[in-house]
C-alpha cells in the first residue's frame, strides 16, 4: 500500500514539466517505525518529522540505513541540540538565535547542517516565520555561522492562496542565485509548488494515509 502511494506520488512529481531537481520528502510525524520501513524498502530515504521527541526514537530504531532526517516542524530553543546533532536539513528556521545555537550545537564530526529559512510568507499570525521585508536583513549574518550552511527558504501558504504564494516565493529565490533550496507544495498542492521552482515537496497523506 505505502509502496504503491510512493509510486502514485512519484509519478504526479514526474509529470510536473519543471527545469529542477524535485525531492520527495515523505513525511512521517504520527506514523510508526513500521510504516517507513515499508517506505524505506520502496526506495525512499528523505523523511521530514515535526515532533522531536518521536523522530528521535525513530531515527534509533532505523538507523543504518543511509536516511536522510529533515526537521519540519517549529523549533524551540531547547530542541536545538537534539537537532543539531541527528538531523541533516532544519526547514523551518525563524530566527537568528535559532541559527546560532544550532550553529554552536552542531558536532564537529558531522557535515555543515543544512538549514532554510522559513517565510511566513502570507503574514498569518497563527504562522511562524520571518516575512518577506525580513529576509534580506537576515541572509547576510549566516556568513558568520561555520557549521550551518543557509540553502534556501521553506514556507507553508495560506491554503486558498497557495498559487499566488508559491509565485511570491518563485520571485524571492530569483534575488538569491547563491541559494538552491525551496521548500514548499503537500499532498494537495505538489504540481502548483513545482511550477514555481519548488526542489523539496513534502508528502504525508498521500503516502502513509490520513493521520489519526
Amino acid at each position: 500500500m505505502i509502496a504503491d502511494n510512493l509510486k502514485q506520488v512519484q509519478r504526479r512529481i514526474a509529470t510536473v514539466d519543471s527545469n529542477q531537481q524535485v525531492t520527495l520528502i515523505a513525511v512521517s510525524k504520527t506514523k510508526p517505525a513500521t510504516d517507513l520501513q515499508q517506505a524505506i524498502d520502496a526506495g525512499q530515504r528523505h523523511f521530514g518529522e515535526n515532533y522531536l521527541q518521536e523522530a528521535l526514537e525513530k531515527i534509533k530504531t532505523l538507523k543504518g540505513q543511509n536516511l536522510i532526517w529533515h526537521f519540519i516542524g517549529p523549533i524551540q530553543s531547547n530542541k536545538t541540540v537534539k537537532i543539531a546533532q541527528n538531523f541533516a536539513w532544519a526547514h523551518s528556521v525563524d530566527r537568528l538565535k535559532i541559527a546560532s545555537r544550532l550553529n554552536d550545537q552542531r558536532p564537529e564530526n558531522l557535515e555543515k547542517l543544512n538549514v532554510l529559512l522559513q517565510v511566513n510568507i502570507d503574514n498569518e499570525a497563527s504562522k511562524s516565520g520571518v516575512k518577506v521585508d525580513e529576509i534580506e536583513d537576515l541572509i547576510p549574518h549566516f556568513q558568520n555561522f561555520p557549521n550551518i550552511s543557509l540553502r534556501g527558504f521553506m514556507c507553508i501558504p495560506s491554503p486558498n492562496n497557495a498559487e499566488q504564494s508559491f509565485a511570491k516565493m518563485a520571485k524571492i529565490m530569483q534575488k538569491h542565485p547563491n541559494l538552491d533550496t525551496l521548500s514548499m507544495g503537500m499532498s494537495s498542492d505538489l504540481e502548483l509548488a513545482i511550477k514555481n521552482g519548488a526542489t523539496f515537496v513534502r508528502i504525508g497523506s498521500d503516502i502513509f494515509g490520513k493521520r489519526a
